[in-house]
């Protein structure tokens, strides 16, 4: 039910966008550049592979959410389910709830196409954001919120593991931005998100 709530969440805010704020994405726009540069070439010399495996764990994020508590059940730590998807619920509606106020576009429907490494697995992941997604940009962002989200959560029983997850969590926000699906501070809050989400529930007690 939880990976339900988390496709329902993903779907239905996708249906409150009306208008795109144009001063917000110019914003959003204008500190890429300030960090990057030209966001749209800064990662042209990167390599196929590292760009491959940044889409794949982009796109392979919803298997990171069933694996987590995958991980905790094998390890006979089940009774971190309610904490588990309270984690990882909270970070994903929190970073969808937003858009009912902050609506934007992503990167990838304002800029020119990214000059990036081009190979089988960037032209699926660009076929499916364009093809299977909502289209709109969540800010904070939705991927990077629940990534470390997964990884916190399972790092207080298992803490190698929950090291790996944050690895992995790393590499989506790495990929949000190279791939141009999401703005710099759409992951900066997102990551934010997810830190001020493990704080309030290790205060309450969960």
């Amino acid at each position: 039910m939880p990976l339900v709530w988390v496709s329902f969440g993903y779907y239905v805010t996708g249906w409150i966008f009306v208008k795109p704020s144009d001063g917000l994405e110019s914003w959003l726009l204008g500190w890429d550049h300030r960090l990057l540069g030209d966001p749209t070439t800064r990662f042209a010399h990167w390599p196929g592979w590292l760009v491959g495996y940044l889409d794949i764990v982009y796109m392979c994020l919803f298997l990171l959410l069933p694996a987590g508590f995958a991980a905790l059940a094998a390890a006979g730590h089940e009774e971190q389910a309610n904490y588990y998807w309270t984690m990882v619920l909270a970070a994903d509606l929190g970073a969808f709830a937003p858009l009912s106020v902050f609506q934007t576009r992503p990167p990838w429907a304002l800029e020119k196409p990214a000059v990036l490494a081009d190979g089988p697995v960037r032209r699926l992941s660009a076929y499916m954001v364009r093809n299977t997604t909502i289209g709109v940009n969540t800010f904070p962002s939705g991927h990077a919120a629940v990534s470390v989200a997964i990884a916190l959560a399972v790092y207080q029983s298992m803490p190698v593991t929950g090291v790996v997850l944050m690895a992995l969590a790393l590499s989506v926000c790495i990929g949000c931005v190279v791939g141009r699906y999401h703005y710099c501070l759409d992951v900066l809050t997102g990551m934010v998100l997810a830190l001020a989400v493990f704080a309030a529930i290790r205060l309450s007690g969960i």
